[in-house]
Protein backbone atom coordinates (compact mmCIF):
# COMPACT_ATOMS: atom_id res chain seq x y z
CA UNK A 1 0.00 0.00 0.00
CA UNK A 2 2.84 2.34 0.83
CA UNK A 3 4.44 1.62 -2.54
CA UNK A 4 1.12 2.36 -4.33
CA UNK A 5 0.70 5.70 -2.62
CA UNK A 6 4.32 6.49 -3.40
CA UNK A 7 3.80 5.78 -7.13
CA UNK A 8 0.63 7.92 -7.22
CA UNK A 9 2.55 10.70 -5.56
CA UNK A 10 4.93 10.71 -8.51
CA UNK A 11 2.33 10.22 -11.26
CA UNK A 12 0.03 13.05 -10.26
CA UNK A 13 2.69 15.81 -10.51
CA UNK A 14 3.89 14.34 -13.82
CA UNK A 15 0.36 14.33 -15.20
CA UNK A 16 -0.15 17.93 -14.11
CA UNK A 17 3.12 18.95 -15.76
CA UNK A 18 2.16 17.11 -18.95
CA UNK A 19 -1.22 18.84 -19.10
CA UNK A 20 0.42 22.22 -18.55
CA UNK A 21 2.94 21.48 -21.28
CA UNK A 22 0.24 20.44 -23.75
CA UNK A 23 -1.89 23.49 -22.95
CA UNK A 24 1.03 25.77 -23.85
CA UNK A 25 1.73 24.24 -27.27
CA UNK A 26 0.93 26.40 -30.32
CA UNK A 27 1.50 25.73 -34.02
CA UNK A 28 2.04 28.79 -36.25
CA UNK A 29 1.67 28.15 -39.99
CA UNK A 30 3.84 29.66 -42.72
CA UNK A 31 1.36 32.42 -43.64
CA UNK A 32 0.76 33.52 -40.03
CA UNK A 33 2.48 35.50 -37.30
CA UNK A 34 1.76 35.22 -33.60
CA UNK A 35 1.71 38.34 -31.41
CA UNK A 36 2.67 37.26 -27.87
CA UNK A 37 1.54 38.99 -24.67
CA UNK A 38 2.95 38.13 -21.23
CA UNK A 39 0.70 39.23 -18.38
CA UNK A 40 -0.91 41.69 -20.81
CA UNK A 41 2.38 43.14 -22.06
CA UNK A 42 3.59 42.73 -25.63
CA UNK A 43 6.81 40.71 -25.69
CA UNK A 44 7.39 39.81 -29.35
CA UNK A 45 6.35 37.88 -32.44
CA UNK A 46 6.32 34.17 -33.08
CA UNK A 47 7.12 32.99 -36.60
CA UNK A 48 6.01 29.80 -38.34
CA UNK A 49 6.68 26.51 -36.53
CA UNK A 50 6.24 24.82 -33.15
CA UNK A 51 5.84 27.34 -30.33
CA UNK A 52 5.29 26.96 -26.60
CA UNK A 53 3.73 29.55 -24.31
CA UNK A 54 3.77 29.69 -20.53
CA UNK A 55 0.26 28.57 -19.56
CA UNK A 56 -1.95 31.18 -17.88
CA UNK A 57 0.83 33.76 -18.23
CA UNK A 58 1.36 34.19 -21.95
CA UNK A 59 -1.25 34.65 -24.67
CA UNK A 60 -0.80 34.72 -28.44
CA UNK A 61 -2.93 36.41 -31.12
CA UNK A 62 -2.65 34.81 -34.58
CA UNK A 63 -2.58 37.22 -37.55
CA UNK A 64 -3.03 36.03 -41.14
CA UNK A 65 -0.50 37.58 -43.54
CA UNK A 66 -2.21 36.58 -46.78
CA UNK A 67 -3.83 39.11 -49.13
CA UNK A 68 -7.47 39.80 -48.32
CA UNK A 69 -10.07 40.94 -50.88
CA UNK A 70 -12.94 42.96 -49.43
CA UNK A 71 -15.91 44.39 -51.30
CA UNK A 72 -16.74 48.02 -50.68
CA UNK A 73 -20.56 48.31 -50.57
CA UNK A 74 -22.22 50.65 -53.12
CA UNK A 75 -21.68 54.26 -52.12
CA UNK A 76 -23.80 57.27 -53.10
CA UNK A 77 -21.37 59.70 -54.70
CA UNK A 78 -22.00 63.18 -56.09
CA UNK A 79 -19.39 63.93 -58.74
CA UNK A 80 -17.75 67.28 -59.32
CA UNK A 81 -20.30 68.15 -62.03
CA UNK A 82 -23.21 67.36 -59.63
CA UNK A 83 -24.20 63.94 -60.97
CA UNK A 84 -25.41 61.42 -58.40
CA UNK A 85 -24.07 57.89 -58.98
CA UNK A 86 -23.68 54.65 -57.05
CA UNK A 87 -20.19 53.19 -57.05
CA UNK A 88 -18.82 50.00 -55.54
CA UNK A 89 -15.26 48.71 -55.48
CA UNK A 90 -12.99 45.94 -54.21
CA UNK A 91 -9.90 46.45 -52.04
CA UNK A 92 -6.91 44.10 -51.89
CA UNK A 93 -4.72 44.40 -48.79
CA UNK A 94 -2.57 42.36 -46.42
CA UNK A 95 -0.86 42.69 -43.06
CA UNK A 96 2.87 43.32 -43.24
CA UNK A 97 3.44 44.11 -39.53
CA UNK A 98 1.39 41.84 -37.30
CA UNK A 99 2.27 43.68 -34.09
CA UNK A 100 0.86 46.99 -35.39
CA UNK A 101 -2.28 45.27 -36.69
CA UNK A 102 -2.98 44.13 -33.11
CA UNK A 103 -1.64 47.04 -31.06
CA UNK A 104 -2.69 50.04 -33.18
CA UNK A 105 -6.26 49.13 -34.19
CA UNK A 106 -9.01 47.05 -32.61
CA UNK A 107 -10.13 45.26 -35.80
CA UNK A 108 -7.97 45.98 -38.82
CA UNK A 109 -10.37 44.24 -41.22
CA UNK A 110 -13.35 46.38 -40.19
CA UNK A 111 -11.26 49.55 -39.98
CA UNK A 112 -9.81 49.05 -43.47
CA UNK A 113 -13.27 48.41 -44.91
CA UNK A 114 -14.70 51.56 -43.32
CA UNK A 115 -11.86 53.83 -44.40
CA UNK A 116 -12.14 52.43 -47.94
CA UNK A 117 -15.79 53.54 -48.06
CA UNK A 118 -15.07 57.08 -46.89
CA UNK A 119 -12.05 57.42 -49.18
CA UNK A 120 -14.08 56.20 -52.16
CA UNK A 121 -16.69 58.91 -51.59
CA UNK A 122 -14.08 61.60 -51.02
CA UNK A 123 -11.94 60.86 -54.09
CA UNK A 124 -14.78 60.28 -56.55
CA UNK A 125 -16.50 63.46 -55.37
CA UNK A 126 -13.55 65.44 -56.76
CA UNK A 127 -13.76 64.15 -60.35
CA UNK A 128 -16.27 64.73 -63.13
CA UNK A 129 -18.44 61.99 -64.56
CA UNK A 130 -16.58 61.83 -67.87
CA UNK A 131 -13.27 61.31 -66.04
CA UNK A 132 -14.88 58.70 -63.79
CA UNK A 133 -15.97 56.71 -66.84
CA UNK A 134 -12.89 57.16 -69.03
CA UNK A 135 -9.97 57.43 -66.56
CA UNK A 136 -10.74 54.58 -64.21
CA UNK A 137 -7.14 53.36 -64.13
CA UNK A 138 -5.89 56.71 -62.84
CA UNK A 139 -8.65 56.87 -60.22
CA UNK A 140 -7.87 53.33 -59.04
CA UNK A 141 -4.22 54.27 -58.60
CA UNK A 142 -5.13 57.41 -56.64
CA UNK A 143 -7.46 55.43 -54.36
CA UNK A 144 -4.74 52.87 -53.72
CA UNK A 145 -2.18 55.51 -52.76
CA UNK A 146 -4.55 57.32 -50.38
CA UNK A 147 -5.71 54.12 -48.69
CA UNK A 148 -2.17 52.79 -48.37
CA UNK A 149 -1.03 55.97 -46.66
CA UNK A 150 -3.94 55.88 -44.19
CA UNK A 151 -3.56 52.20 -43.28
CA UNK A 152 0.24 52.28 -42.98
CA UNK A 153 0.15 53.06 -39.20
CA UNK A 154 -1.85 49.84 -38.73
CA UNK A 155 0.75 47.70 -40.48
CA UNK A 156 -1.62 47.12 -43.42
CA UNK A 157 -0.47 47.36 -47.03
CA UNK A 158 -3.16 48.16 -49.64
CA UNK A 159 -1.89 46.63 -52.88
CA UNK A 160 -4.76 47.43 -55.24
CA UNK A 161 -8.17 49.12 -55.46
CA UNK A 162 -10.57 48.46 -58.34
CA UNK A 163 -13.78 50.36 -59.06
CA UNK A 164 -16.15 47.56 -60.07
CA UNK A 165 -19.42 49.15 -61.13
CA UNK A 166 -20.83 52.63 -61.68
CA UNK A 167 -24.61 52.82 -61.54
CA UNK A 168 -25.87 55.89 -63.42
CA UNK A 169 -29.37 57.39 -63.17
CA UNK A 170 -31.72 56.50 -66.01
CA UNK A 171 -31.83 60.08 -67.29
CA UNK A 172 -28.04 60.22 -67.43
CA UNK A 173 -27.89 56.90 -69.29
CA UNK A 174 -30.26 58.29 -71.92
CA UNK A 175 -28.22 61.48 -72.23
CA UNK A 176 -25.00 59.50 -72.70
CA UNK A 177 -26.72 57.31 -75.30
CA UNK A 178 -27.85 60.39 -77.24
CA UNK A 179 -24.38 61.87 -77.04
CA UNK A 180 -22.81 58.64 -78.33
CA UNK A 181 -25.33 58.48 -81.19
CA UNK A 182 -24.62 62.09 -82.17
CA UNK A 183 -20.89 61.36 -82.12
CA UNK A 184 -21.37 58.35 -84.40
CA UNK A 185 -23.43 60.41 -86.82
CA UNK A 186 -20.78 63.14 -86.86
CA UNK A 187 -18.06 60.60 -87.67
CA UNK A 188 -20.22 59.03 -90.40
CA UNK A 189 -20.79 62.43 -92.05
CA UNK A 190 -17.07 63.24 -91.88
CA UNK A 191 -16.16 59.90 -93.46
CA UNK A 192 -18.79 60.37 -96.19
CA UNK A 193 -17.53 63.88 -96.93
CA UNK A 194 -13.94 62.67 -97.14
CA UNK A 195 -15.04 59.90 -99.52
CA UNK A 196 -16.85 62.37 -101.78
CA UNK A 197 -13.82 64.66 -101.77
CA UNK A 198 -11.49 61.83 -102.78
CA UNK A 199 -13.95 60.63 -105.43
CA UNK A 200 -14.18 64.18 -106.86
CA UNK A 201 -10.40 64.38 -107.05
CA UNK A 202 -10.18 61.05 -108.87
CA UNK A 203 -12.95 62.04 -111.29
CA UNK A 204 -11.19 65.31 -112.01
CA UNK A 205 -7.95 63.44 -112.74
CA UNK A 206 -9.83 60.95 -114.96
CA UNK A 207 -11.55 63.76 -116.87
CA UNK A 208 -8.22 65.47 -117.42
CA UNK A 209 -6.69 62.28 -118.81
CA UNK A 210 -9.68 61.60 -121.08
CA UNK A 211 -9.72 65.14 -122.42
CA UNK A 212 -6.09 64.84 -123.55
CA UNK A 213 -6.64 61.57 -125.44
CA UNK A 214 -9.54 61.53 -127.97
CA UNK A 215 -9.25 57.78 -128.59
CA UNK A 216 -9.64 57.00 -124.91
CA UNK A 217 -12.60 59.34 -124.70
CA UNK A 218 -14.21 57.61 -127.66
CA UNK A 219 -13.71 54.15 -126.09
CA UNK A 220 -15.19 55.37 -122.82
CA UNK A 221 -18.16 56.77 -124.72
CA UNK A 222 -18.82 53.43 -126.39
CA UNK A 223 -18.41 51.57 -123.11
CA UNK A 224 -20.98 53.86 -121.50
CA UNK A 225 -23.44 53.12 -124.28
CA UNK A 226 -23.02 49.39 -123.65
CA UNK A 227 -23.62 49.87 -119.94
CA UNK A 228 -26.79 51.82 -120.66
CA UNK A 229 -28.29 48.95 -122.63
CA UNK A 230 -27.80 46.67 -119.66
CA UNK A 231 -26.65 43.79 -121.83
CA UNK A 232 -30.06 43.49 -123.55
CA UNK A 233 -30.93 43.43 -127.25
CA UNK A 234 -31.20 47.15 -127.91
CA UNK A 235 -30.30 49.14 -130.96
CA UNK A 236 -28.18 52.20 -130.28
CA UNK A 237 -27.13 54.80 -132.80
CA UNK A 238 -23.93 56.34 -131.50
CA UNK A 239 -23.47 60.00 -132.23
CA UNK A 240 -19.93 61.07 -133.10
CA UNK A 241 -18.20 63.15 -130.46
CA UNK A 242 -17.43 65.90 -132.99
CA UNK A 243 -21.16 66.52 -133.43
CA UNK A 244 -21.66 66.74 -129.66
CA UNK A 245 -18.80 69.23 -129.42
CA UNK A 246 -20.30 71.26 -132.25
CA UNK A 247 -23.59 71.64 -130.39
CA UNK A 248 -21.81 72.37 -127.09
CA UNK A 249 -22.84 69.10 -125.40
CA UNK A 250 -19.19 68.35 -124.73
CA UNK A 251 -16.23 70.65 -124.12
CA UNK A 252 -13.84 71.32 -126.94
CA UNK A 253 -10.81 69.12 -127.10
CA UNK A 254 -7.89 70.51 -125.21
CA UNK A 255 -4.77 70.65 -127.28
CA UNK A 256 -1.79 68.93 -125.80
CA UNK A 257 1.64 70.55 -125.56
CA UNK A 258 2.99 67.93 -127.97
CA UNK A 259 0.42 68.92 -130.61
CA UNK A 260 1.28 72.59 -130.18
CA UNK A 261 4.97 71.87 -130.67
CA UNK A 262 4.22 69.80 -133.79
CA UNK A 263 2.18 72.67 -135.27
CA UNK A 264 5.00 75.13 -134.55
CA UNK A 265 7.49 72.81 -136.23
CA UNK A 266 5.24 72.53 -139.31
CA UNK A 267 4.87 76.34 -139.53
CA UNK A 268 8.60 76.78 -139.23
CA UNK A 269 9.24 74.26 -142.02
CA UNK A 270 6.70 75.98 -144.32
CA UNK A 271 8.37 79.33 -143.65
CA UNK A 272 11.75 77.99 -144.63
CA UNK A 273 10.41 76.54 -147.81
Amino acid sequence: MTVLFGALGWLIPLAVLFVLFISGVRIVTEYQNGVVFRLGRYVGLKRAGFRWLIPFIERMVIIDLRTVARDVPPQDVITKDNVSVKVNAVVYFRVIQADKAVLQVEDYLYATSQIAQTTLRAILGQVELDDLLSQRERINHELQQVLDARTDPWGVKVSNVEVKHIDLPLEMQRAIARQAEAERERRAKIIAAEGEHQAAEKLSMAADVLSRNPATLQLRYLQTLVEITGGGNHTILPIPLEILRAFGAMPARTSRPEDAREEEDEDASHGLS
